[in-house]
C-alpha cells in the first residue's frame, strides 16, 4: 500500500516536472518570438531603406517620361528653337540632379548630352521672305534630317535611363 508520504512526494515531483517542462516550453516560445521579431524588424528596415532609395528616382523617372512624351510630339517634325523650350527645361532639370544620383549618373549624363545635341539641331527662325531658294531648301532639309537623327538618339538614351531606374527599383 502506498502511504500518504509517498503519494505527496510523487505528486510534488510530478508538479515540479510539469513546472520545469512548462518553463522550458515558455522560454523556447519567448526565444522564438524574439528571433522572429528581430527578423521582421530587419526586413521592415530593409524595405523602408529600399523605399527611401526608390523615392530618389521618382523625380528623374517622371522627368524622363515627360521628356519622352515631348520628343515624341516632335516625331518627324522640323522644329525651331522656340518649339524645343519644354525639352530644354526638362533637360536642365535632369542636368541638375544627374550629379546627385550616383546609381544612374551615367545614364542621366547621356540623356543630358543627347538633349544638348538635339537642341543644337534647332532650325533657324524662318525669314519673312516668301521664296526660299533650292539651296536653302536643301540645307534646311539636311538640318531637319539631322534633327530627327538626334531625336532618335535622345529617345534611345531616355529608354536606357528608364530601364536602369526600373532595374534599380526591382533590386
Amino acid at each position: 500500500m502506498m502511504t500518504s508520504t509517498t503519494l505527496a512526494i510523487g505528486t510534488s515531483a510530478g508538479t515540479l516536472a510539469a513546472t520545469i517542462v512548462s518553463s522550458l516550453l515558455l522560454g523556447a516560445l519567448t526565444t522564438y518570438g524574439l528571433v522572429h521579431h528581430r527578423q521582421v524588424f530587419a526586413w521592415m528596415k530593409k524595405i523602408r531603406t529600399k523605399d527611401e532609395d526608390n523615392a530618389a528616382y521618382d523625380d528623374p523617372d517622371q522627368w524622363l517620361a515627360d521628356l519622352y512624351k515631348a520628343q515624341c510630339r516632335r516625331l518627324q517634325k522640323p522644329c525651331h528653337a522656340e518649339d524645343l523650350e519644354d525639352i530644354c527645361e526638362i533637360g536642365n532639370m535632369l542636368k541638375g540632379v544627374a550629379d546627385h544620383i550616383e546609381a544612374i549618373r551615367p545614364e542621366l549624363t547621356k540623356v543630358v548630352e543627347r538633349v544638348d545635341a538635339y537642341l543644337a539641331t534647332a532650325l533657324p527662325e524662318p525669314t519673312p521672305s516668301l521664296k526660299i531658294t533650292l539651296a536653302e531648301h536643301r540645307t534646311l532639309l539636311v538640318k531637319a534630317m539631322k534633327q530627327e537623327a538626334a531625336r532618335v538618339e535622345l529617345a534611345r538614351a531616355i529608354l536606357t535611363a528608364q530601364q536602369k531606374i526600373k532595374t534599380l527599383r526591382r533590386s
